[in-house]
């Protein structure tokens, strides 16, 4: 997929405030500091769409892109980790929450999990709540620039077993890099060839 336009669309504090669903959507997610704002960056071409910070926890609304003019990306705040009080913590997992569950247009959910670390509860058991509520998603290995390769492959086969314990099948998979934009064509082409599957069988989202 060729990137002819990215423009950022609205913040939402609701998810009855998003924009209308009558595009496709795919949404990024992931822990607070797991590297998502610069993957979305990386993939897109721009230097500062998605806004990245140091600070883990700055995106704490939902976040519209249109890509193409014909499909929405959705930048949500992270799960876990974040310097803000438990009941503003509370708020965003209700945000996400409801976000998830009640977007008719949400096509699919890419959780992301840093690939230098191990399997983490909380990556685990958000996988597994995406899996009981069916919702589709895949899972994208972060920084993958900052291990040498054959670490980086035995960590996300580590964590394919870890799944395997629990799971028959698991979801797509990409390890990726935001620094050297590997592995994000492939996730670009995942998308491509979804939207002209629902493009050729005419689903509406109405």
């Amino acid at each position: 997929m060729i990137i002819k336009s990215a423009e950022f669309v609205k913040s939402s504090g609701k998810w009855q405030d998003c924009p209308l669903p009558d595009l496709p959507e795919y949404a990024f997610i992931g822990r607070s500091n797991v590297g998502k704002s610069s993957l979305i960056n990386g993939m897109l071409h721009r230097k500062d769409l998605a806004k990245t910070s140091q600070t883990p926890g700055k995106t704490q609304l939902i976040n519209h892109f249109l890509i193409n003019e014909n499909w929405y990306l959705t930048d949500l705040p992270g799960y876990g980790y974040a310097r803000v009080s438990k009941s503003l913590r509370k708020d965003f997992e209700k945000l996400i929450t409801n976000y998830i569950l009640q977007r008719k247009n949400l096509v699919n959910l890419f959780v992301l999990i840093d690939s230098r670390h191990a399997p983490q509860k909380i990556d685990l058991e958000f996988i597994e709540w995406c899996g009981e509520n069916g919702i589709p998603f895949s899972i994208v290995f972060t920084k993958a620039d900052k291990l040498k390769p054959a670490v980086a492959v035995a960590n996300v086969e580590h964590y394919q077993n870890e799944l395997l314990k629990a799971w028959e099948d698991l979801p797509e998979t990409y390890l990726t890099s935001a620094e050297k934009r590997e592995g994000t064509d492939e996730i670009l082409k995942f998308i491509t060839k979804t939207n002209e599957f629902l493009h050729k069988n005419h689903v509406n989202f109405d």
